[in-house]
């Protein structure tokens, strides 16, 4: 290896490791805040079966529904139920969506007659 080639790589290693040490910390971020997000999400769906007595993965549904047609993300979504949870206020168009959506699921857990 002739000296500047070594002078070249002796400059290039500490950029490299510098740039593959904020990809790691960027990585690191990222799966803090899907860990946080689906822990959101988890409470948010505790709150709908608690408030709609649907089991888990039917409450995912209606969760997945309102975000969807509110066309707000799903995290926001889950965050505000959550506050709801708390405090009683939910804005008015999730409300209403999470009403609908709960009639609708309670009609297909009961056999469409409207009974949970």
């Amino acid at each position: 290896m002739t000296s500047e080639a070594s002078e070249r790589r002796a400059v290039q290693e500490p950029y490299e490791a510098e740039l593959s040490k904020t990809r790691l910390e960027d990585e690191n971020l990222q799966l803090k805040q899907a860990v946080l997000s689906h822990a959101t999400v988890d409470q948010a769906i505790g709150v709908i079966v608690a408030l709609g007595g649907l089991a888990p993965g039917r409450s995912w549904d209606v969760l997945r529904e309102v975000s969807q047609r509110t066309n707000i993300k799903l995290r926001h979504v889950a965050e505000l139920i959550i506050d709801w949870a708390q405090t009683g206020d939910l804005p008015r168009d999730i409300r209403e969506e999470l009403e609908s959506r709960l009639r609708q699921a309670k009609c297909r857990v009961g056999g469409g007659n409207g009974a949970p």
